[in-house]
């Protein structure tokens, strides 16, 4: 029953958030995996490790994809998006946590530059 209601409330989070607050969700969501990823590399659990960054990837993926090109800073993005994904492969790959705390890393950073755009636009948190 509890994890219904989580559902639920997860679900509707999403459904009434605004892009800029979607686009932050995606964000924890990819640190989340990239976590999950760490503690499976701990855990010597590849497949979850796999699993994960590959769902990490995914997000990152989609915010690429997503990038608006009538903004000059989307060459920026694109590039930072471009590192991120060559350190997830090679964290894949090599099931290396130096690559993927390095993604990790970066996507921190992308996710606090864009709550400090949200807080200048006046988007709630």
């Amino acid at each position: 029953m509890n994890q219904n209601l989580a559902n639920t409330y997860q679900k509707n989070a999403i459904l009434t958030a605004s892009p800029a607050e979607l686009t932050l969700m995606l964000y924890e969501g990819a640190i989340k995996f990239c976590n999950i990823a760490l503690i499976g590399l701990e855990k010597k659990d590849y497949e979850k490790v796999h699993n994960n960054i590959m769902r990490a990837k995914d997000i990152i993926t989609e915010l690429q994809v997503t990038l608006d090109h009538k903004y000059p800073v989307w060459e920026d993005f694109d590039r930072v998006y471009d590192y991120i994904l060559w350190q997830l492969r090679e964290a894949n790959i090599k099931k290396s946590a130096t690559e993927l705390e390095e993604a990790l890393k970066r996507i921190r950073e992308m996710r606090d530059t864009w709550k400090e755009v949200m807080r200048l636009a006046g988007e709630k948190k």
